[in-house]
């Protein structure tokens, strides 16, 4: 007999069917038992009417693996209104002890160190399972609405010969004898690779050496990359994002059904076009509200971006703003000025509920004002000779941008910490499992 999924027994009554997968809960009562199966997908109710067959069961730790055959029941009663009956069970897997936590209640009761320290186990309660279904939605809504719109997934190096945006915050590596380090981000290589494919998006890990220790912040976590060539300036970039968050969120809708209901999510609105503030407005505006003197400043903090987030809310109706002009200095080299006004750059980061979610912006295309923004911030040249190269023999105007894919899941969700948002966390104290 083929195996079918829990949620389909709705479409089997009638019929003698098979299920597998784990004990979720026993519920023993004077003349019945309620045996609760969960999938990969779902849950379901078998019905026990033969006391010897619960009683076998009884001593079977939760999380012990299954195989269930009987009759799909049409019960109102039921959780999805269907059960199975006249079963006959097959013991598949037995656990070989019980969890440390109930898994059959509708969340996990035990504190976020003590889920991660079990993340195997954790990870199958059908609310952090849900999570990681719209992870997978989400990279699925991202690769479908790139690849509709003529870009190619590329998979770049992880371990790298110098640090992509400059600075420390890089994991050093001996490879081989000589340092090395774990990429920050793809972005030399997917702009190397405009000059292949123009329009070009990556799923992949980036690390960051970063000693926080914080709720918002983790050393390793997935990067969702874009660089488009032969754009007029970073407005264009910004109008591909919006057209890619809009198709996560509507692969989530079509995908995710049972999981937002699950998670009582509301699926936000994206407005057309997303509203926008120049970084010099945004400091007046701020400094309005605030009652400090923000001018000159040379970025948002948090709580501004906060401000900004609800600003955005109460004069647009929208959870989404972008900020763009940034000061130059302020961004990667790789940064494109404002032509009009080069002390200000052609990035953007877009503002999702106070939390800045994803930066982008056009870059620098031309090889010369490399080398001069180079000297300037006083990088060696030698260190990007292969990315170089790319230019010495012509790019077309380019930008792009990335999204965090746990962050996003985390402002989606309003949890309060982006580990419950990480299959695995990485983070200053926490390396394994």
């Amino acid at each position: 007999m083929e195996r079918i999924w829990t949620t389909d027994l709705a479409a089997h009554v009638g019929e003698q069917v098979l299920l597998q997968g784990w004990l979720h809960r026993l519920r023993r009562l004077r003349h019945v038992s309620f045996l609760v199966l969960r999938d990969g997908r779902g849950t379901a109710q078998v019905v026990l009417d033969d006391p010897a067959t619960a009683a076998g069961l009884d001593a079977l730790p939760a999380e012990s693996v299954l195989a269930v055959m009987g009759e799909a029941v049409a019960e109102p009663q039921a959780p999805g209104g269907v059960e199975l009956r006249a079963a006959r069970i097959e013991v598949l897997s037995r656990a070989a002890e019980a969890p440390p936590f109930d898994m059959f209640r509708p969340a996990i009761r035990a504190q976020l160190p003590t889920m991660l320290d079990h993340a195997p186990l954790a990870l199958r309660h059908p609310r952090q399972r849900a999570i990681f279904r719209l992870a997978a939605a989400t990279m699925e809504g991202f690769r479908a609405a790139l690849t509709e719109r003529g870009f190619t997934e590329i998979q770049t190096p992880k371990i790298v010969g110098a640090a992509t945006e400059g600075g420390a915050n890089v994991f050093r590596l001996d490879y081989f004898g000589r340092p090395a380090y774990l990429s920050q981000s793809p972005q030399l290589y997917k702009q190397i690779m405009v000059g292949v494919f123009e329009r070009v998006f990556e799923v992949g890990p980036v690390f960051r050496a970063e000693p926080h220790d914080t709720p918002r912040h983790i050393n390793s976590f997935t990067s969702l990359d874009v660089e488009q060539g032969f754009i007029t300036d970073h407005h264009d970039v910004m109008a591909t994002l919006s057209a890619v968050l809009r198709q996560i969120l509507a692969t989530m809708a079509a995908r995710c059904g049972p999981e937002l209901a699950l998670l009582r999510l509301d699926l936000p609105e994206i407005p057309s076009p997303i509203p926008a503030i120049h970084f010099s407005a945004a400091l007046e505006l701020l400094s309005e509200r605030t009652g400090e003197d923000l001018r000159g400043a040379p970025d948002l903090a948090p709580a501004h971006e906060r401000l900004l987030g609800a600003w955005a809310r109460e004069r647009y109706g929208s959870d989404f703003l972008f900020v763009t002009g940034y000061p130059t200095e302020q961004r990667a080299f790789y940064t494109a000025p404002d032509p009009a006004r080069p002390f200000y750059s052609n990035a953007f980061d877009l503002i999702f509920r106070g939390v800045e979610l994803v930066s982008g912006g056009q870059r620098l295309h031309r090889y010369e004002d490399y080398l001069a923004t180079l000297e300037r911030r006083g990088m060696p040249v030698a260190s990007f000779a292969g990315y170089l190269e790319a230019f010495r023999h012509g790019m077309p105007p380019h930008g792009g941008f990335a999204i965090g894919l746990e962050r996003l899941l985390m402002r989606l969700l309003e949890l309060p910490n982006i580990r419950e948002a990480t299959l695995f966390p990485r983070d200053l104290h926490r390396l394994t499992p």
